[in-house]
C-alpha cells in the first residue's frame, strides 16, 4: 500500500516553510499568512510529499509568488498532473489511479459521495454511514447489517487515509472515532473523478444559466446566491439526496424530485414547519431525513405520515419535544436521535402548554404503539418522565433490535420499570441515561439478570436448578455486548451493577462528590474499560479530590489496565493524583475547567503510563505557577508528552 499518512494543518504548515526556507530569496513566502497561502496548503491534505513539491515551485518566484500560488489553487489538481515541475508527484497519483480503477464496485461510490461534504468540515461517523444506507450503498447480508458494512467501508477508508480524524478530534488506538473529515487532497482528486460519473454537483457563488449542471447528488454550498432562475432550469428528475448548507429557501425542493432519498438540512437556516409542511409531501421515497441543528422547528408537520419509506430521523437539536403518533406508522425507521444538546437552548420552551412542554433533561415524548417500529435499532432521547411513561416502558422493552438507546428522566418513581425494559436487551451497545433532579440515587441498589440468576441458582434446590437451568443461561446473555454507558446525574457514588458489564469499553460519568467519596471502589474492578470520561461538580464549596491510586493490605494495586483515555471536567476546584500502578497504558489525558474560576490540578504525572502516554490536553483557567508546575511534571515524564493549552 502506498504511504498516504497526513500530518495535522499546523504541522503542513511548519513543512511548507522549512522546505521554502531551504532555497534562496524566499522570506516574504515563508513569513507569509495570505490565507491563500494558507487554502494551498490546506488542498495539500497534509501530505508531505505534496508539500514539499508545492515548497519547491513557488519558492523560486520571489516576485509573482502570490498571483502563482492564487493560480495554483485554482487549478490544482490540473497542474500537480499536467506540470512538469511535478513528475515527482507521479508515483501517488499513479497509486491513486490504480486504486480508483481496482476499487471493488461496492466501495467507489462510497468514496465519489465524499466530495459532497465541504473542505475541512468535520462529518459524523454516524451520519455519513447512515446516509450510505439510504443511498443503497450499504446493504444487508445474510450474516451482517448494512449498519455493520457501512462501519468497515469507513474504516477501510480511514486505514487509507482518504477520511482522517478532524484536528484536536480526542482518539485513541482500538476506539472509534465519533467525527472524522476528508483527506482535502483526496478531495481534490475525488472532485476529479467524480465530474466523469456525473454523480455529484453543486452550486456556489454567483452561478450562470447552463445546461451542464446533472448530477444525483446536489449541494447547495453557502456561497451560493440563491438565484430561482439558475435553480429552476435544473433537471432534478433523476436527483437522489439534496444537501443543503446555509440558507434554506423554499423552491429548493420541487415537485420534480419524486426519487430523492436523501433530505439534509443540517444546521440549514430559515427552516420553517410552514416550509416542511408543505414539501415533504413532495418526497414520497425519502429514506434520510436530518432537521439536526435547526431550533425554529418545534414539531413534526402533518405530511411527515406519509413518508412511509423514511429510515433515519435526526431532529437532534431541533426544539421538538414530542413526536407524533403519525411515527408508529413509518414501520421501516431503524434510526430516530432527538433532544436537546444544552439545557440552556431549551430555556425558551418551558412556556408551552400541556404535552409540549420540554423535560427538563432535554428528551422527547414518544406516542403509544412506539413498540410498532421493530426495526428499530437507535432510539433517543426518551423522556421517561411524563404521566404513562411507564406504559411507553414497557413498548420499549418489546423493541429486541434495539442497539441504541438514550432515557431521560429516570426516577426513583420508574426505576424498576426502566431497568426491566433495559437490562433484557441482548444487542444493545450503547445506553445514555439522564436522572431526575432529587433521584441521584436510584439506580445504586439495582442489580444485573446474570447476577441474580447466579444467586438464585445458589439457593435453589438441586431438581429446581435442573428445570431452571434452560431460562438461567438465557438471562445470562442480557447486556453482556453493552460497549458505551452514559450516566448524568449521579452523586457520590458509583453504582456497583457497572463493573459486572463484561464488554463495557466506554463509560461516561457526569456526578456530584464529596471531598471524600471514593470512586475506585468500582471503576478500578472494570477490566475491560478503554475509555472514562468523569464530569464532576462537589457537594460543598470546597476542593474536591480524586485518586486513581489503589492500596489493598498496604500494597499498591495495579488498576485501569486497559484505559487509553482519561477525561476529566470540573465546576469547581478539584484535584487529581496517580499512583505508580494505575493507568498503566493511558495515551491520552485532557482536562477540562467548566467555570471560569475553578482550577484543576494534577499531582504525579510523571506516574502515569511511562510507555505509552503521548499527550496532555488542559482546557481552562490555569494560573502561572500552576501551569509552570504542570509544564515541570511532564518534562519528568519518561515520554515526555506533548502539552496543548487552551487557555481562557
Amino acid at each position: 500500500m502506498y504511504n498516504v499518512k497526513s500530518l495535522e494543518g499546523h504541522e503542513a504548515c511548519d513543512l511548507f516553510k522549512t522546505e521554502v526556507d531551504k532555497l534562496d530569496g524566499v522570506s516574504a513566502l515563508s513569513d507569509s499568512q495570505d490565507p491563500e497561502l494558507r487554502k494551498l496548503i490546506s488542498r495539500c491534505g497534509g501530505l508531505p510529499k505534496v508539500i514539499v513539491a508545492i515548497a519547491n515551485f513557488l519558492a523560486p518566484m520571489t516576485v509573482n509568488w502570490m498571483n502563482n500560488a492564487v493560480n495554483l489553487s485554482s487549478t490544482f489538481m490540473h497542474d500537480l498532473n499536467t506540470k512538469p515541475e511535478f513528475d515527482n508527484l507521479r508515483g501517488l497519483f499513479g497509486w491513486m489511479h490504480s486504486y480508483f480503477c481496482t476499487c471493488p464496485d461496492y466501495l467507489k461510490p462510497c468514496i465519489l459521495y465524499l466530495s459532497i461534504f465541504p473542505q475541512g468540515q468535520s462529518i459524523r461517523r454516524r451520519r455519513l454511514v447512515r446516509r450510505w444506507i439510504a443511498e443503497g450503498y450499504c446493504r444487508d447480508t445474510n450474516d451482517t447489517s448494512a449498519e455493520d458494512n457501512g462501519e468497515k467501508f469507513l474504516s477501510l477508508l480511514l486505514d487509507l487515509s482518504i477520511l482522517q480524524k478532524t484536528p484536536h478530534s480526542i482518539t485513541t488506538s482500538g476506539t472509534r472515532m465519533v467525527s472524522c473529515q476528508v483527506n482535502s487532497f483526496f478531495r481534490e482528486y475525488i472532485i476529479c473523478r467524480q465530474k466523469d460519473e456525473d454523480l455529484v454537483f453543486e452550486l456556489e457563488g454567483r452561478c450562470t444559466l447552463t445546461t451542464q449542471r446533472t448530477g444525483r447528488h446536489l449541494v447547495l454550498k453557502e456561497s451560493w446566491d440563491r438565484d430561482q432562475i439558475v435553480f429552476d432550469s435544473i433537471d432534478f428528475s433523476g436527483l437522489r439526496s439534496l444537501t443543503v448548507f446555509g440558507n434554506w429557501k423554499p423552491f429548493f425542493i420541487t415537485e420534480s424530485m419524486k426519487v430523492l432519498r436523501v433530505l439534509d438540512l443540517e444546521n440549514a437556516k430559515g427552516v420553517t414547519y410552514q416550509h416542511l409542511e408543505q414539501k415533504l409531501r413532495l418526497l414520497p421515497r425519502l429514506k434520510f431525513l436530518s432537521l439536526r441543528g435547526i431550533r425554529e422547528i418545534s414539531h413534526l408537520p402533518c405530511s411527515f405520515r406519509d413518508l412511509r419509506q423514511l429510515e433515519t430521523l435526526d431532529i437532534w437539536g431541533t426544539s421538538i419535544v414530542s413526536l407524533p403518533q403519525s411515527i408508529t406508522k413509518l414501520t421501516k425507521l431503524q434510526y430516530i436521535r432527538a433532544g436537546r444538546a444544552k439545557q440552556s437552548s431549551i430555556s425558551h420552551l418551558f412556556s408551552l402548554p400541556g404535552p409540549r412542554r420540554a423535560c427538563p433533561m432535554g428528551g422527547v415524548e414518544v406516542p403509544a404503539g412506539i413498540e410498532k417500529l421493530t426495526a428499530l435499532h437507535t432510539l433517543g432521547d426518551v423522556n421517561v418522565s411524563l404521566e404513562g411513561c411507564n406504559a411507553i416502558l414497557k413498548e420499549v422493552k418489546k423493541l429486541t433490535q434495539l442497539h441504541k438507546v438514550g432515557v431521560t428522566g429516570i426516577s426513583n418513581k420508574n426505576r424498576l420499570e426502566f431497568w426491566s425494559a433495559i437490562s433484557y436487551h441482548v444487542h444493545l451497545e450503547s445506553l445514555s441515561v439522564w436522572l431526575s433532579k432529587g433521584s441521584e440515587h436510584c439506580l445504586d441498589d439495582l442489580s444485573l439478570p446474570q447476577k441474580m440468576a447466579a444467586e438464585d441458582k445458589a439457593k435453589k434446590k438441586p431438581q429446581q436448578k435442573d428445570q431452571e437451568e434452560p431460562q438461567q443461561m438465557d438471562q445470562e446473555r442480557h447486556l453482556e455486548n453493552l460497549r458505551s454507558l452514559k450516566l448524568y446525574g449521579l452523586s457520590e457514588k458509583v453504582p456497583s451493577w457497572i463493573k459486572y458489564l463484561p464488554k463495557l469499553t466506554k463509560l461516561d460519568l457526569h456526578m456530584t462528590i464529596s471531598k471524600k467519596d471514593d470512586i475506585n471502589e468500582v471503576l478500578s474492578e472494570m477490566e475491560e474499560l478503554l475509555i472514562l470520561r468523569l464530569h464532576v461538580d462537589l457537594l460543598q464549596d470546597e476542593v474536591g479530590e480524586l485518586d486513581f491510586c489503589v492500596m489493598y493490605s498496604g500494597v499498591e494495586k495495579r488498576c485501569y489496565e486497559k484505559v487509553k483515555m482519561l477525561h476529566i471536567s470540573c465546576s469547581s476546584d478539584l484535584n487529581v493524583s496517580f499512583g505508580s500502578e494505575s493507568l498503566p497504558n493511558l495515551e491520552l489525558l485532557t482536562a477540562r475547567c467548566c467555570s471560569g474560576s475553578a482550577l484543576l490540578m494534577f499531582a504525579e504525572l510523571n506516574n502515569l503510563s511511562k510507555q505509552k502516554l503521548k499527550e496532555v490536553r488542559y482546557s481552562g483557567s490555569l494560573e502561572d505557577i500552576l501551569k509552570e508546575e504542570l509544564e515541570k511534571q511532564l518534562k519528568k515524564h519518561p515520554k515526555e508528552p506533548s502539552l496543548k493549552l487552551e487557555l481562557s
